[in-house]
């Protein structure tokens, strides 16, 4: 398929909401699951975003900025393998691969933001110490309009502007160069599971990790809908479980409390 002005322009509009939102950390919409899906949907295929955002996500699933380590932008990763897939009839696993450099072309343009925007504090002081607040919020509202409108141009330019570009390198691709970015886009969901387990996983929620194993590998069934369902059980579960043991750890805290003051005035 080809995509039209009219879906590029919406394409660049998502991403720069989405953007906004991955800038403020805010609504969390900035996810692969989401932009996938929304930008399939304005691309007349939802089936096709929400399995790519599914793949997507589980990719970026332990992927975290902390410190100097900046991860590839999800937004843009998202949204463009939606794109390549839809354009060049490629894999989603193959797509996630393609779209990588993308990524990390914007995550590289915030990384530029991060150090420019350091100009404005000189201004920011000023303001703060003559009690400026009006001139105080009104410069917050630059680097945020700096950074969205990056979004949406990054956006509709690699959407948009390089589709013929990209489908002439997509065909250009020998089969085994783009076998292995199939395989390379089908390792990455298990790499952000394993790195999510890495840091979440904990001895006694082992067993919840052995029963999900079993149901979605050995038992026959349409989709992972009841396994995801199952999970929820047991989340609840141990939710409820955690709270009631902390509230009675705190009873028996408060009790004790209690005793020991119920024992000085006693004594005294």
């Amino acid at each position: 398929m080809t995509i039209t002005l009219t879906q590029g322009i919406l394409i660049a509009v998502w991403a720069m909401i989405a953007g906004l939102d991955c800038w403020l950390q805010a609504f969390f919409i900035f996810r692969p699951i989401i932009v996938c899906t929304i930008t399939g949907l304005i691309l007349g295929d939802l089936q096709l975003g929400v399995i790519a955002g599914g793949l997507t996500e589980l990719a970026f699933a332990g992927l975290t900025p902390a410190g100097g380590t900046q991860p590839p932008n999800t937004v843009l990763c998202g949204i463009m393998t939606v794109v390549i897939a839809a354009t060049n009839h490629t894999a989603p696993a193959t797509a996630i691969g393609l779209s990588l450099p993308f990524a990390m072309l914007m995550q590289y343009v915030l990384l530029f933001f991060y150090s420019s925007f350091s100009l404005f504090m000189p201004r920011f002081d000023k303001y703060a110490e003559e009690g400026n607040a009006k001139a105080f919020k009104r410069l917050n509202f630059v680097p945020l309009t700096i950074v969205v409108i990056a979004f949406g141009l990054v956006a509709f330019l690699s959407a948009y502007a390089a589709q013929a570009p990209m489908h002439a390198l997509v065909n250009s691709m020998p089969h085994w160069l783009t076998h292995g970015f199939e395989l390379a886009g089908g390792i990455l969901p298990a790499v952000g599971f394993a790195m999510l387990l890495k840091v979440m996983l904990k001895p006694q929620y082992m067993p919840y990790l052995v029963l999900g194993f079993v149901m979605a590998s050995m038992i026959p069934f349409s989709n992972v809908l009841p396994v995801a369902l199952v999970g929820g059980v047991f989340a609840a579960i141990e939710y409820f479980r955690t709270r009631e043991n902390n509230d009675l750890q705190n009873k028996i805290k408060e009790l004790e409390s209690q005793s020991k003051g119920d024992g000085m005035d006693d004594g005294i």
